[in-house]
């Protein structure tokens, strides 16, 4: 499954890269490319509910190989036919497919590891997604952009990702049985920290990795140049994920999720000051990128640590509407704001995003009280006791306020 899913991902992000310098270049104005990349997500948020029934009908493999065709042949139509209200539908159709494949890999995945270890294997997980996506877009560097070339190579890899999942006989996905259904209501019911919380991570990723090339490329950066600096958060994805998603199974998720949010908005603040141009705007999207992306993992964590292993399917498909429902809003509101102060309302947005996650686990911390470590503290990783310190200084503030 994973290495199907690189293969598939890496398309993808050749396929999201080519939108937006594509865009940029033809002239599409701010608002038509903030509605394209929220089409994507509104793909979202129906792809969750259909990937949900069809996994109960024809099973996990089945249904990956039918939406990788799909995302195959919606990638080649978007490159015979760059005209706004075609990209529109198929970015639709593109994020449809998206969603239903990460149902697929997550639904799989939760049922297969225990809460011990849950934050590691989605960190791997993560790990593998992102850092397709970002050698995907690392591929676009000596593609042309207005050139079908690049939307075949998409398409190409996407075709072939099918391969590793379909012919595999190591293979062993859940039994095809009707998963148990679960409302948003009921999960809000069980685990509200995680629903909030994946619907902020969704407006947070939406308005940062969907519009990152527009950026860039208004901001004056050439093709190599864009290449590199949507690539740079990938590669803060692979350096960091996994130390910090491991720190959430030794210390509460909470704490982890808001040290890490407060990071990512500390760094567009440096992004802020420096711009994106030359190393230094690189390595603050590396600093950005490696401390949001694990923030969907830690939320995904957090919400089935607190359910019953039959409802992990139905949970996960509900967690992929929410951080749908959250990142349609996003490209929305980050192309507001760049038309209404120019490529700064780009990190602006960042910034604001980030902060407001930071600031709702502290307060849910404060509200429903946990052991801050989840185990012994020799047993605790070193990325655990790393988060450990500042975590500690938040129960202690909570304690002195209780006392007084």
């Amino acid at each position: 499954m994973f290495a199907g899913l690189f293969l598939m991902l890496t398309g993808a992000g050749l396929f999201n890269t080519l939108l937006g310098v594509r865009a940029q270049l033809d002239g599409f104005a701010p608002g038509v490319i903030g509605a394209i990349s929220a089409a994507y997500y509104a793909g979202f948020l129906l792809g969750s509910r259909l990937a949900l029934r069809a996994l109960g009908r024809v099973g996990h493999i089945r249904v990956y190989a039918a939406l990788a065709s799909v995302l195959a042949a919606a990638i080649i139509g978007a490159g015979l036919a760059p005209v706004p209200a075609v990209w529109l539908a198929l970015r639709f159709t593109t994020g449809l497919c998206l969603a239903g494949q990460y149902v697929v890999a997550e639904s799989w995945l939760n049922q297969l590891v225990s809460n011990r270890a849950r934050g590691r294997v989605l960190a791997v997980y993560g790990i593998v997604t992102v850092g397709a996506f970002g050698a995907g877009q690392l591929v676009m560097a000596p593609l042309d952009p207005e050139a079908l070339t690049g939307f075949a190579i998409a398409a190409l890899l996407i075709t072939v990702a099918v391969a590793p999942v379909a012919l595999s006989e190591e293979a062993d996905p859940p039994a095809i049985v009707a998963p148990e259904r679960m409302s948003l209501g009921e999960l809000w019911r069980h685990v509200p920290t995680g629903v909030v919380t994946s619907v902020l991570v969704g407006i947070a990723h939406g308005s940062f990795f969907g519009l990152t090339a527009y950026y860039a490329a208004r901001s004056g950066l050439d093709v190599a140049a864009v290449a590199l600096f949507v690539a740079a958060p990938t590669i803060g994805c692979v350096l960091f994920q996994f130390p910090i998603s491991a720190a959430s199974d030794d210390v509460d998720r909470r704490a982890v999720g808001a040290l890490a949010a407060l990071t990512a908005a500390g760094g567009a603040v440096a992004l802020l000051l420096t711009g994106p141009g030359g190393w230094a705007g690189v390595a603050w999207m590396v600093v950005m990128g490696g401390t949001m992306y694990p923030l969907y993992s830690i939320a995904g964590a957090y919400t089935t640590d607190w359910l019953p292993p039959a409802k992990m399917t139905a949970a996960a498909s509900q967690l992929v509407l929410l951080y749908g429902a959250g990142a349609l809003l996003g490209p929305l509101t980050a192309s507001a704001a760049m038309g209404a102060i120019g490529p700064d309302g780009y990190v602006w947005t960042a910034i604001v995003t980030n902060g407001i996650i930071a600031i709702y686990l502290v307060v849910r911390m404060a509200s429903y009280r946990l052991p801050l470590r989840s185990k012994p503290w020799r047993d605790v990783s070193l990325a655990g006791r790393v988060f450990y310190v500042p975590a500690t200084v938040v129960h202690m503030g909570r304690r002195l306020r209780d006392r007084r």
